[in-house]
């Protein structure tokens, strides 16, 4: 498997390959790269980031705490969808705990 590292702006080119029970993971520059071929070849997952709307009907981007498992982005994507913020939101605020039983948070990263 050959991927893009995305854990820093180097990018580096990966290439991940099983050898009896082991990963390999080569092309890193760097542990963190080495993490991220090992987890992307197991399991893979992303962070989500998109908008949701305030009561006084403006806007405000938001990113979830952690990242998800690439097959349940789409059900995030649609609970954050139904998520309605406070106009008196910050930078910073946790808006939604726990979001479908996954252990991440929605935070708030900026208000337009």
């Amino acid at each position: 498997m050959n991927t893009i590292c995305i854990m820093c702006p180097m990018g580096c080119p990966l290439t991940i390959e099983k050898q009896g029970d082991e990963i390999i993971v080569s092309g890193n520059t760097c542990k963190r790269g080495e993490k991220y071929g090992k987890d992307e070849f197991q399991h893979p997952k992303r962070a989500i980031t998109t908008l949701v709307k305030l009561q006084n009907g403006g806007v405000a981007s938001v990113k979830t705490s952690d990242a998800v498992p690439k097959e349940r982005i789409f059900d995030v994507v649609k609970f954050i969808g139904t998520l309605v913020a406070d106009d008196g939101v910050q930078i910073g605020d946790i808006i939604a705990t726990d979001i479908l039983s996954l252990g991440v948070d929605v935070v708030v990263t900026g208000r337009k």
